[in-house]
């Protein structure tokens, strides 16, 4: 059995592991020859997050076999976080269940980190047409969530043609953010059918700020009354898919 994934950043896996920390304690990995992928639910089954990590985004990779490795994230996440931006790290697994991280730039460490037992999620993705969809850079999307957060917990979407609006209401009053085809910050939006749905915004919040750092572009597809999904492109990873239950009372 071999397997091996090399990258030239650290940065790419800080994402990764940042963003399921959003949801779960444990995450496991499923490598095969076409990449690495991810996908879990966070206990109260109302957010899911699905990774896609292809295999020539990787400096080197090597996967003769299908393989699951299991990790405490948080574990993971602080040998991860003891790299530099520019260092390389080589991740591989042994046949003694560790997994061998290593990280170099001149200055070499090597870590060996026991593997968890490996459960794979069978959790299906959700089926969905999407109404409304928008693009806007990470750092816009993370700034009007900033914004709502201030005097609710929750944030209302609604889209109509050429046109994206955020409400926020809470005790303590209310905000209101309008943004138009042109404004910074909303690079795309195509809108099918008028929609509008309520969302959480701690589960927001988490994810955005986990994957926000590593800038680029966000998609938010929705409908009224349906789940939201959020699709990070992540330079060097591959894709991010976010998806989030509405809120029950709108």
């Amino acid at each position: 059995m071999v397997f091996l994934a090399k990258t030239r950043s650290s940065e790419e896996w800080k994402a990764v592991s940042s963003a399921i920390s959003t949801l779960v304690d444990e995450a496991t990995f499923e490598a095969s020859a076409e990449g690495v992928s991810f996908r879990g639910m966070d206990p109260s089954h109302v957010a899911l997050i699905d990774i896609n990590w292809p295999n020539t985004t990787f400096d080197s990779y090597e996967c003769d076999t299908s393989i699951n490795f299991g990790v405490r994230i948080d574990e993971f996440s602080k040998l991860m976080k003891r790299a530099d931006k520019k260092d390389f790290v080589e991740l591989s697994v042994g046949a003694d269940s560790m997994l061998y991280i290593k990280i170099s730039n001149g200055y070499q460490r090597e870590y060996k980190m026991r593997l968890i037992d490996s459960t794979v999620s069978s959790t299906p993705l959700p089926k969905l047409n999407f109404n409304s969809k928008a693009t806007l850079s990470a750092s816009a999307f993370d700034k009007i969530l900033t914004d709502v957060q201030v005097v609710s917990e929750y944030i209302t979407i609604e889209s109509a043609e050429k046109r994206l609006q955020f409400v926020g209401k809470g005790e303590s009053g209310e905000v209101d953010i309008i943004l138009g085809s042109g404004n910074e910050g909303l690079e795309e939006i195509n809108v099918k059918e008028e929609s509008k749905s309520t969302y959480s915004l701690d589960y927001l919040s988490k994810i955005s700020k986990a994957i926000s750092t590593s800038g680029g572009s966000i998609s938010v597809e929705y409908s009224s009354k349906m789940p939201l999904r959020l699709e990070f492109r992540i330079a060097n990873v591959g894709r991010i898919h976010f998806y989030l239950a509405p809120r029950v009372q709108d």
